[in-house]
């Protein structure tokens, strides 16, 4: 398994989008990736959100995952303060224009501030993604997702095999 080092933030503009951003956490579990999970709002707590984002490093924080449905500044705001990589996710909330707005929130970052974006609440995906920034480097790691993805092939094939018998 991973080193006890917290490698991973996960935050969120709010609560709400915790339903969503629960799935980086349960994929980095699966994956043996220690992380941390948060709220960290852009818009009602921006000095909470440049101290988090400023300290991330020295923290020992490689990745950061951030989730923002809405206006969805959280991500590239974090990405402006921060050298690490931060991956976006766009999150479908109560004031969201079908998704839309976070979508293109995230995406449409200037040259300079790269934010990394996965479809609308794919948050697993982020923390695959996550992963498989920090396996660069982690040899581990990197047999667990080449693991992980073997196995989604065998459920793929599974599917396929039933599929074609009935």
């Amino acid at each position: 398994m991973a080193t006890e080092a917290i490698k991973v933030g996960i935050i969120m503009g709010s609560k709400s989008d915790l339903g969503i951003m629960q799935e980086a956490a349960d994929v980095l579990k699966e994956l043996g990736v220690h992380f941390e999970i948060t709220v960290v709002s852009a818009h009602r707590t921006p000095e909470r959100m440049f101290e988090y984002a400023r300290r991330a490093a020295e923290r020992g924080l490689k990745v950061i995952i951030a989730g923002a449905g809405g206006a969805a500044h959280l991500p590239g705001m974090v990405a402006s303060i921060t050298h690490l990589p931060v991956i976006g996710v766009p999150v479908k909330s109560s004031n969201s224009i079908d998704g839309w707005d976070s979508i293109l929130s995230i995406l449409q970052m200037p040259n300079g501030v790269p934010v990394a974006t996965v479809a609308l609440n794919a948050a697993k995906n982020a923390g695959i993604l996550a992963a498989q920034i920090l396996g660069t480097s982690d040899s581990a790691l990197s047999q667990r997702l080449i693991d992980y993805k073997e196995e989604l092939k065998r459920k793929v094939e599974e599917s396929a095999r039933e599929m074609e018998e009935n």
